[in-house]
């Protein structure tokens, strides 16, 4: 209950923290799929997802990720997101 209402507190006062353990958690639902440990093992990516605050952050939504999991156009526009931050 705490951790609910101190999200809230600091979604209001623009909190840019990262929730590593909910990122980590995320990515090994995400492993459970072939695809995505495709991409995850692929050396390219792979780096992205420990040190790009940006896929981290699209990480950190736990709705989202289920999404990507569940349809294969998230997982289309994933790809897409990942390369877009792979030219930055």
């Amino acid at each position: 209950m705490l951790d609910f209402l101190l999200g809230i507190l600091s979604a209001g006062f623009g909190d840019n923290s990262l929730d590593t353990r909910k990122i980590d958690r995320n990515i090994e639902m995400l492993k459970n799929h072939t695809w995505f440990k495709e991409i995850y093992e692929d050396e390219k990516y792979h780096r992205l997802f420990f040190v790009d605050r940006n896929v981290r952050q699209y990480l950190q939504c736990t709705m989202r990720v289920k999404r990507i999991i569940k349809r294969e156009k998230s997982q289309r526009v994933f790809l897409v997101f990942l390369n877009k931050q792979l030219k930055k």
